[in-house]
């Protein structure tokens, strides 16, 4: 994400160089302009994430949809080669699906990404030194004497933004739980084949769901790529480098828990999530809407 940068000219005849104490006096401002960018970049990203999922979710049960294995025909039988001809038809529809569950994934794997990225963006930073005509600011860090907090003082009323990283940690840590349950199902959707599918494969851990996603996931503190540990261990799951399989493939009961996971968002407390909204938008006078 680039970096914000917010610049305030001085007078050189009334300030020819810039002081400690007017850089402080200056900071907050760029700070809370900064504070109020960042957390609503967040706010918006929760709603795509949650968007995302839904969309993500509506192609996974279509996926399951035309899964036929122990599929009861019932009178339909009777007529010769029925059960073949209709999981040739379902599998154009499994793949059409496949591809709109990947895309869905890799939109959400993208809003972790960013939110990871902002929640890290909260500081703000000085730039060019007291030395310098202008005093600019910036989410990174050009000086290791800069803290980027201010020294500790309130960001805008009462919390510093220490306050403020907690809450954003807490926030994304959540979603990045959430995103390593995501991805344990998108295989599985994604390794339901008929028997009638020429291309019949188990996904591991380590495959890529998409090109790119190792690199992706790297920024979450996943990857997908390394042995079987270390990821998982983040669910408190073992997950093996092997096919992620228990069973052969799933019955309908068991895809039916798939579904209802999913759309449970297990590890995102939504409850929490709107408190957090709420003691920040507290703190700035910003009311986030879910």
């Amino acid at each position: 994400m680039e970096s914000r940068v917010s610049s305030l000219s001085l007078s050189e005849t009334t300030h020819p160089k810039s002081s400690p104490s007017s850089v402080s006096r200056l900071w907050r401002p760029a700070a809370q302009r900064n504070m109020k960018n960042q957390w609503s970049r967040l706010n918006s990203l929760r709603q795509e994430w949650f968007s995302s999922s839904s969309a993500a979710r509506s192609h996974a049960t279509s996926i399951v949809n035309a899964y036929m294995k122990d599929m009861e025909l019932g009178v339909l039988s009777d007529i010769p080669d029925i059960r073949g001809k209709a999981c040739m038809k379902l599998l154009k529809q499994q793949v059409l699906h496949h591809d709109k569950l990947v895309s869905s994934y890799k939109d959400m794997v993208t809003i972790v990404v960013n939110m990871i990225n902002t929640s890290t963006s909260l500081r703000c930073f000085a730039k060019g030194g007291t030395n310098s005509s202008i005093i600019q600011f910036s989410n990174s860090s050009e000086d290791t004497n800069d803290d980027g907090d201010g020294g500790g003082i309130p960001v805008f009323t009462f919390s510093s933004i220490s306050f403020f990283e907690k809450s954003a940690s807490e926030l994304v840590q959540m979603f990045k739980l959430e995103l390593y349950l995501k991805r344990l199902l998108v295989m599985e959707f994604l390794s339901l084949r008929s028997k009638e599918d020429p291309i019949v494969k188990r996904m591991c851990w380590s495959d890529e769901i998409y090109h790119g996603e190792s690199d992706d996931l790297s920024r979450c503190d996943l990857d997908c790529r390394e042995a079987s540990e270390s990821a998982p261990m983040k669910l408190h799951t073992r997950v093996s480098n092997n096919p992620l399989q228990l069973i052969s493939q799933p019955d309908s009961d068991i895809l039916q828990v798939y579904l209802t996971a999913w759309l449970t968002d297990i590890n995102i407390d939504k409850n929490r999530v709107e408190d957090i909204f709420c003691e920040v938008g507290e703190e700035m006078h910003v009311n986030f809407v879910s």
